[in-house]
């Protein structure tokens, strides 16, 4: 589902991603662990698309990222680092929208997003602005995003950082909950349990 090919990213003289070849299976979980400043980000940034690598290439749910970027973004979800959600809109406006980008008819949107909100354990806020959560309840609405359009594959970039052991844990458990069973995962982190 996700393959790399002699992919690496220069910045200048700076080699942020040195000639990395991996490739994860449909319906793994696969982490890219190290400090900051590893390349984790970088590597992400590639495979979403978002910057192009310097040499080598990828594929990601069978798309060349360098062929055809915007069926690669179709294809994924994608669970930031940084929190980048709309805080004056409600969670369930949040899904919506989302939902909308992506084209999902009416229905399906509706459905989904109270399929999701029940998953991350925000059901009673669905109609709470944004703003009201706290970093933890964020983190999990962020994870509801990115699942919100049925990806093939997610891409996680450090989904617990900044929490509490509790909120780590509980995200942790999200990621691997059965009913997410089929989607790929690629999440970074530094934390090493």
């Amino acid at each position: 589902m996700i393959e790399l090919l002699n992919l690496t990213k220069n910045f200048g003289s700076l080699a942020a991603v040195k000639v990395v070849n991996f490739s994860v299976n449909t319906g793994e979980v696969f982490g890219l662990l190290g400090p900051n400043g590893a390349g984790k980000t970088t590597t992400i940034r590639m495979l979403t698309t978002l910057i192009q690598p310097s040499s080598g290439t990828a594929r990601v749910a069978g798309i060349d990222i360098l062929g055809d970027p915007l069926a690669v973004k179709t294809a994924i979800g994608v669970i930031p680092q940084m929190l980048n959600l709309d805080i004056d809109l409600t969670l369930a406006e949040n899904l919506e929208y989302h939902g909308r980008l992506h084209r999902m008819a009416r229905a399906d949107r509706e459905a989904r997003t109270d399929e999701l909100l029940r998953f991350v354990g925000l059901w009673e806020k669905r109609d709470t602005p944004v703003e009201h959560l706290s970093g933890g309840m964020r983190r999990r609405l962020l994870i509801a995003r990115g699942l919100m359009h049925r990806p093939q594959v997610v891409f996680m970039d450090e989904p617990t950082v900044g929490l509490d052991p509790q909120a780590r844990h509980l995200i942790w458990e999200m990621i691997e909950d059965p009913k997410q069973s089929g989607i790929t995962i690629l999440l970074t982190t530094h934390y090493i349990e």
